[in-house]
């Protein structure tokens, strides 16, 4: 660089006009430690919505991927009870007719459809439960906090389905479907020239109607575990626990949150999956023809892979939030003016109309007025017989 300088140098002293070696050669400009640091990420900014966001798309995009060979096998139990039977005929089943890359079958809309749920279904549910908080206000937010979990989630699965629903109409064509085509190149195009672009939405009703009370089950369980994890089983406050604690409890959170999931959207899912498989099938003939016993077919598989999937997810997620360093706010705490209204000892005021209870304890009994109004009669009547008494001795 110091080379660059003195030959620009030397040749405009020599009369000759060549620009500056400033104006041609771009120098590097080192920061110090304290200006390097970005500065932190604001809670509720449009940054951050965009970051928990992609954190969402990478934890069930990933996690999705991860279990494509368990999802094919339940997928198949519940289109075909009698020749997949269990989880592990199903494996066997499937290794003999397709080969041990017949497990990884629909990779592909799996990884591409669950990146778009997730970065709909963790960045809208970050917005939803922001705007609700606020929309109520800060007492009545912590009051009413477990529907906001349940709005929220609703409200951010209802769009998250619209991405999810095209690519799992592909995907569970492909791995159920004989006749269709192994790879989404190839069945894509199919399913839209059968059927057009109402062949990759016919499932959203069912869709819906699974993952919408997945959703709500899922994000409201994980909420109120985790709260409940710190109250009682923790040992010690949030802000305490080290960064490795703090995503044990997230990861044993998600686990139990997503058992509960598996059994609340487990009909639905067996609904999805017929209807992706026949294109001439209804919700209504494939609930009489099911039964409820059919309905729960391929719900222990189920249970296996939701239950490990939510917690992965949870853990991903969060991780990703420490890695960025995103604000994480802790579980939710009364607001101290909700305990000086209630009264709870612990506050620096006693609340009014605590002190309005209290009072009549602390005084003197209190009568009511026609007692009071009657005593004063018998008195006075004593009075008049007692001069009466007087007058006549």
């Amino acid at each position: 660089m110091v080379l660059f300088h003195d030959v620009f140098d030397a040749a405009q002293k020599n009369g000759l006009v060549i620009p500056s070696a400033s104006s041609v050669v771009r120098t590097a400009k080192c920061s110090s430690a304290a200006t390097s640091v970005a500065a932190p990420i604001e809670f509720g900014s449009s940054q951050f919505y965009a970051m928990c966001a992609l954190g969402g798309s990478l934890s069930c995009g990933l996690t999705h991927f991860a279990i494509t060979p368990l999802d094919i096998v339940k997928c198949r139990i519940q289109v075909n009870k009698e020749k997949y039977g269990s989880m592990v005929q199903g494996f066997k089943v499937t290794i003999a007719e397709d080969g041990v890359r017949g497990l990884a079958r629909g990779w592909a809309p799996t990884f591409i459809g669950y990146s778009a749920q997730g970065l709909g279904k963790f960045g809208f549910y970050e917005v939803f439960k922001n705007i609700y908080s606020l929309s109520l206000g800060e007492e009545n937010a912590y009051i009413w906090r477990t529907s906001i979990y349940l709005a929220a989630s609703a409200s951010a699965e209802f769009f998250a389905d619209i991405f999810l629903a095209p690519m799992e109409a592909v995907k569970v064509r492909m791995q159920t479907s004989p006749t269709a085509p192994t790879t989404l190149r190839a069945c894509a195009p199919m399913i839209y020239k059968q059927e057009g672009l109402t062949g990759f939405f016919k499932g959203l009703p069912p869709l819906w109607t699974r993952q919408i009370p997945y959703t709500m089950m899922k994000f409201t369980c994980f909420e109120k575990t985790v709260e409940l994890l710190y109250q009682y089983v923790v040992p010690k406050p949030r802000a305490q626990c080290s960064k490795s604690e703090q995503l044990a409890v997230t990861f044993t959170a998600g686990y139990i949150a997503g058992v509960f999931c598996a059994v609340v959207s487990h009909p639905p899912d067996v609904l999805v999956s017929k209807l992706n498989q026949d294109s001439n099938a209804s919700v209504g003939s494939l609930v009489k023809q099911l039964g409820f016993k059919g309905l729960w077919g391929g719900l222990g598989p189920r249970i296996i892979m939701v239950g490990t999937l939510t917690a992965l997810q949870w853990f991903i997620y969060d991780s990703f939030k420490v890695a960025m360093n995103l604000p994480r706010p802790p579980p939710p705490q009364m607001p101290e003016s909700l305990k000086k209204k209630l009264g709870i000892p612990g506050t620096t005021e006693v609340a009014p109309v605590a002190e309005k209870v209290a009072a009549p304890e602390k005084n003197a009994k209190c009568e009511k007025p026609g007692k009071v109004d009657k005593k004063q009669e018998k008195k006075e009547k004593k009075e008049k017989k007692a001069k009466k008494s007087e007058e006549a001795v």
